[in-house]
C-alpha cells in the first residue's frame, strides 16, 4: 500500500486546497449577501437570491465534498504512517485542523441563517471573520513545513503579527472604501 502513497498524499493536498478556496470564498459570498439585504427593492431581491444561489452550490458542491475527501485521505494517510501520530507536530496540526472543522460548522450556520434572510453579522465584523481560515492555513503550513524545527516563540509572534497586519488591512479597505464607497 505504501507504493500509493505519495497519490494519497497529492489527492489529499489537491481537496485541502479546494476546501481552503471554498472557505476563503464563501465569507465573501456572506459579505456581499449582508449588502445586498440593505439595498432597495428590487435589487434586494435579484442580488439576494443569486447569492444566495451561488453560496449553495459553493458549499454543497465544492466546499463540503473536499472538507470530507480532505479528511479521509489524511485519515488514509495516517494509516499508512502510523507513527506520524508520535511527532508533536502532528498532534499540534491536528489540533488545527479541529479548529478548521469548528471554522467550517460556524460558516456552515452563518449559511444557513443567511439562506432564511437572518442577518446577525455585519459586513464589517464578516470581513475579520473572513481572516480566520487565512491564520488556520498559514499556521498549518508553517507548521508541517518546519515541523520539530519550530520554534514556538516565534511561530506565535508570527501567527499575532500575521493577525494585526490583517486587521490593519481591513480597517484600512474600510477607511478606503468610506470614501470612495465604488471601491
Amino acid at each position: 500500500m505504501l507504493e500509493y502513497y505519495n497519490y494519497i498524499k497529492s489527492l489529499h493536498l489537491i481537496f485541502v486546497i479546494t476546501w481552503f478556496a471554498g472557505l476563503f470564498y464563501i465569507p465573501r459570498l456572506f459579505i456581499y449577501q449582508i449588502e445586498a439585504f440593505q439595498k432597495p427593492s428590487p435589487d434586494r431581491e435579484i442580488l439576494g437570491n443569486q447569492l444566495k444561489l451561488m453560496a449553495k452550490r459553493l458549499w454543497f458542491i465544492i466546499t463540503w465534498p473536499s472538507a470530507i475527501l480532505a479528511t479521509l485521505f489524511a485519515i488514509w494517510l495516517l494509516i499508512l504512517m502510523p507513527a506520524w501520530l508520535q511527532q508533536p507536530w502532528m498532534h499540534v496540526k491536528l489540533g488545527f485542523v479541529v479548529l478548521l472543522f469548528a471554522y467550517h460548522f460556524k460558516c456552515h450556520l452563518i449559511y444557513k441563517q443567511l439562506q432564511n434572510d437572518v442577518i446577525k453579522w455585519s459586513s464589517s465584523q464578516m470581513r475579520i471573520w473572513n481572516e480566520g481560515s487565512t491564520i488556520i492555513l498559514f499556521s498549518v503550513i508553517f507548521l508541517v513545513v518546519v515541523r520539530d524545527a519550530i520554534n514556538w516563540i516565534y511561530g506565535v509572534i508570527g501567527i499575532v503579527a500575521l493577525s494585526v497586519l490583517l486587521m490593519l488591512g481591513i480597517k484600512l479597505y474600510k477607511r478606503i472604501r468610506n470614501k470612495n464607497p465604488e471601491a
